[in-house]
């Protein structure tokens, strides 16, 4: 992010912009929005993104169990690649907490 911040910054404030305005919406609760994106994000094996999210989840009162399922749910759309991928790292920030 860092180097997409130095590189376009009128971009950057555009996209921090956009993500401000879906996080204060409305039609979802906090804890919905960080599932729907865990569940994306693990969709594409995208591990880092996942790991930067549950402690959003957790924060916005996720449990294991529903971090789980939100991950596990990409399983027929995506298959297994981002559940291999990103649900070690998922569950370990449970059990390190």
């Amino acid at each position: 992010m860092e180097i997409f911040e130095n590189e376009a910054p009128e971009v950057a404030i555009a996209f921090h912009g956009l993500i401000k305005s879906l996080v204060a919406s409305k039609g979802l609760d906090q804890k919905t929005k960080q599932l729907i994106y865990i569940a994306m994000k693990a969709s594409m094996g995208d591990e880092m993104a996942v790991k930067a999210h549950v402690p959003m989840a957790k924060q916005a009162g996720a449990t294991k169990e529903e971090v789980v399922d939100a991950i596990l749910m990409t399983l027929t759309v995506s298959g297994i690649r981002g559940v291999v991928t990103c649900l070690p790292g998922a569950v370990k920030q449970f059990q390190d907490s």
